[in-house]
């Protein structure tokens, strides 16, 4: 009988939330991605660094890795600062069909002109 009522184990209770919508990542998760990138990248500079040192004799090797390790902060900080783009959205808007007010010509009535006591017409 699944009629409902059941009870509720403790793994269910502590379960993530099922995603059901298209939203965006809250800022604070979207953030967290964020420093996280940014302190992998500013981790890979003293590396590159020590190597530098340590390969100090192929001049070559130490000059590539210094060359590597000096635009790393800028390009963390960039990347770190760079928002995911938005999503592009497709609104959903109704869409009548053009048509005039009335199709159909129209029977113009003309006003006679007015006769004056003479005769004549007045205008």
């Amino acid at each position: 009988m699944g009629g409902g009522g059941e009870a509720v184990n403790e793994h269910d209770k502590h379960a993530a939330p099922v995603l059901i919508t298209e939203a965006a990542p809250s800022y604070d998760d979207e953030q967290a991605a964020r420093r996280r990138k940014y302190v992998i990248m500013m981790s890979l500079r003293l590396p590159c660094l020590v190597l530098a040192g340590v390969f100090y004799h192929t001049w070559w090797l130490a000059l590539a890795l210094i060359l590597l390790s000096v635009p790393l902060p800028w390009v963390a900080v960039l990347i770190a600062n760079d928002r995911p783009p938005r999503k592009a959205e497709q609104v959903s808007r109704y869409q009548r069909s053009a048509r005039a007010i009335e199709g159909r010509s129209h029977h113009v009535i003309d006003v006679p002109e007015q006769q004056g006591d003479d005769g004549s017409s007045a205008k």
